[in-house]
Parts: C-alpha cells; structure tokens; sequence
C-alpha cells in the first residue's frame, strides 16, 4: 500500500468514524423524543420537546457537512502525482509533512507525522499551487517544499 493510500484511508476511517458518531446521536434524539411524548405534559414537556429538536437539526447539519467531506474525499486521485500542489498531493516540507484532503489531524506512518488538511486552511491555502523548491513563510516560520508526491 503507497502512503498516499495509506493517508487517504486514514481520512477515510476518520469521516466514517463521525458519521457514525452522529448516526448514533441522531438515532438518541429520536429515541429520547419518543419517550418524551409519552411520558411527561406541560411546559417542561414543551421545552424539553424543543432541547430535542434543536439537537436534532444540529446533529443533521453537522451529518450535511459529514457528506460534503465524503463528497471531496471521493474527489482525490491517489495514484497520479502532479508537479504543482492540489488536492491530493503530499507534501514533503523542511517542517511538516502534509496531505491536501480534509482536515483530519494528524497521523503516524512509519515513525514519520503526517497532516491530513483541507485546501481551505490557512496553510492549505499557502501550498496550493506551489512545487518542489518553493518557500513559505506560516506562523513567522520558513519552510522549503522538498517533494510532492
């Protein structure tokens, strides 16, 4: 397995991890839900009712943006590398090391960091379209990009 595939399927276990994680809590507000219609009356059932729902409109927003992530992660061409950053590429700096998907946070491969992000970070947005021997300065620091893959 290339460490592209390797990242993008740590990218992938992560956004299915919190699908699942909001599955499940959507799952608890319908349940809670239920069982508040059938047990209390009054204003407190009310308010309790309205809690729920609120929660319940959150958990669905936040499983709209769990599908846009999915969406972009279907996107990413693992195999091919191009000589100027996108989506996709892995980079190698005199810093960190980074992979153009999704902000995902950071994994070890074999001893070595790796910084799943986003095109749209701040420091996404410093890489993109950038290649071999670029510099970049982030946070008062300058680095050199010595590979993308």
């Amino acid at each position: 397995m290339s460490l592209k595939e390797e990242l993008y399927n740590h990218c992938l276990e992560f956004v299915n991890n919190r699908f699942l994680t909001i599955k499940n809590t959507i799952n608890e507000i319908q349940e809670s839900l239920l069982s508040e219609t059938k047990s209390s009356a009054g204003d407190k059932h009310e308010t309790g009712r309205a809690m729920l729902q609120l929660e319940r409109e959150k958990a669905g927003h936040q499983l709209a943006e769990i599908q846009k992530t999915k969406e972009i992660l279907s996107k990413i061409n693992i195999v091919t590398a191009n000589k100027y950053i996108g989506l996709g590429s892995l980079i190698r700096t005199s810093q960190s090391h980074y992979f153009i998907a999704i902000s995902a946070g950071q994994f070890k491969i074999s001893n070595e960091y790796y910084y799943a992000i986003s095109p749209n970070t701040p420091i996404g947005q410093l890489l993109l379209g950038k290649s071999v021997g670029d510099l970049i300065e982030f946070r008062n620091q300058n680095f050199k990009i010595i590979e993308v893959i």
